[in-house]
């Protein structure tokens, strides 16, 4: 009688792809919210660092410092931003800020994104208003009524893409980590030449 001797099948291991995050480029000129974005998807400090470094741009570097910086501090009202004038208030039921919202939420839904100065959307950027930021904190511009400041803040709004309008809303009040996956850790070993102004030597 012969013996059928059982032979075991050893399966072969599945081997898994890694996928990278290593494609760090962007188009030419992105707006603040596509650096923002992808620094967001980074997974290591290391790439986060590598992003804000490699698109570096002193309207970044402002709208940064303004979040970050305990001793900026806004003097614009904090919460909701609403519209102008009284047409724009009438018109559509609710706040400029409820608005940029529902038109951030219907880009994410419809997939449909800026692809920096090619965008058509925004009739300004953060890169090119940046160099009015300092009217809206203390100590930035004192010959300015709170209504003229208001005013400006909201006009500018107006003319951004929403996802830029968004950003501004949350640094406005501190808040840019609420959306963007960006610490001051993050800032400080990109940029390493920043003054702080709420930091003590000691």
């Amino acid at each position: 009688m012969t013996q059928k001797t059982a032979t075991k099948t050893t399966k072969k291991p599945k081997s898994f792809t890694v996928r990278s995050n290593s494609n760090l480029n962007l188009p030419s000129n992105p707006l603040v919210f596509e650096v923002f974005d992808l620094v967001s998807k980074q997974r290591s400090k290391a790439k986060k660092v590598e992003v804000l470094r490699k698109y570096d741009d002193q309207s970044i570097r402002r709208i940064l410092i303004w979040n970050f910086d305990t001793s900026i501090q806004s003097i614009l009202p904090e919460g909701e931003v609403p519209y102008e004038g009284y047409d724009e208030q009438n018109t559509y039921s609710g706040t400029l800020s409820t608005k940029i919202s529902e038109q951030v939420r219907a880009m994410h839904v419809k997939g449909n994104f800026s692809l920096g100065v090619s965008d058509v959307q925004g009739h300004t950027t953060i890169r090119r208003e940046s160099k009015h930021f300092y009217r809206f904190v203390q100590g930035g511009d004192n010959t300015l009524n709170a209504i003229r400041r208001e005013t400006m803040f909201i006009n500018i709004l107006q003319g951004l893409h929403p996802l830029e309008a968004e950003i501004l809303c949350l640094v406005k009040d501190k808040k840019l980590s609420d959306k963007y996956k960006i610490t001051r850790e993050n800032v400080e070993e990109a940029y390493p030449n920043i003054i702080w102004s709420d930091k003590k030597w000691v």
